[in-house]
């Protein structure tokens, strides 16, 4: 039988949400879904779920958003890991990253959470932080506006004109690490682009 992984696109519930950086998580579980022409449904995990193969004959996929604010997103996403039997190792928690520029995509297991809450909370709920994380890049905000405003913030004009691309790239990046492997995907997504 096909492995199952669990991955879950973190952020925050509602339409004041929807389109802010901290939401990015949820865009690539929202693409990942679509490109597999399902749609997410209510699960008691307190979380939206689809359940799709990453390919005919591949590992089985299981696409959350948790219906948590993010920084409890810890219970849903150990609910699920539980509710589908699925180890920590294979639990991809997709996320926004201050610390990585905008339209980059970086993956690694374990760490710290790198004062993301919600990645604190998960690894708190999950009793380990050696988990998968596709890293979606958002930057830093400009000037002295505080970082926890700057990811309540929709991106920028110019930043949705490139948004679409940078959603695709992590949800190849998930389908390659899911697919292939960590190191796989570290070896596309990390070289210089040129």
């Amino acid at each position: 039988m096909a492995e199952t992984w669990l991955v879950v696109g973190l952020g925050n519930p509602g339409p004041r949400y929807e389109a802010t950086r901290h939401n990015v998580g949820q865009m690539v579980i929202a693409e990942l879904a679509a490109r597999r022409s399902e749609s997410l449904r209510a699960h008691k995990a307190n979380a939206r779920v689809a359940e799709a193969w990453l390919r005919p004959g591949g590992p089985k996929l299981v696409l959350a958003t948790p219906n948590s604010f993010m920084n409890v997103s810890g219970g849903p996403v150990s609910s699920l890991a539980r509710f589908y039997d699925v180890p920590a190792e294979r639990v991809v928690i997709v996320h926004d990253e201050l610390d990585i520029p905008f339209d980059t995509v970086k993956l690694k297991t374990g760490g710290g959470h790198g004062g993301h809450n919600g990645v604190r909370d998960v690894a708190k709920a999950l009793n380990t932080p050696d988990f998968p994380r596709v890293r979606v890049g958002i930057g830093r905000p400009p000037g002295r506006q505080d970082p926890a405003d700057w990811v309540l913030d929709p991106f920028s004009a110019a930043e949705r004109t490139t948004l679409p691309s940078l959603i695709g790239d992590a949800a190849d990046a998930v389908e390659l690490l899911v697919g292939e492997g960590l190191l796989a995907a570290q070896q596309r997504w990390h070289a210089p682009r040129g």
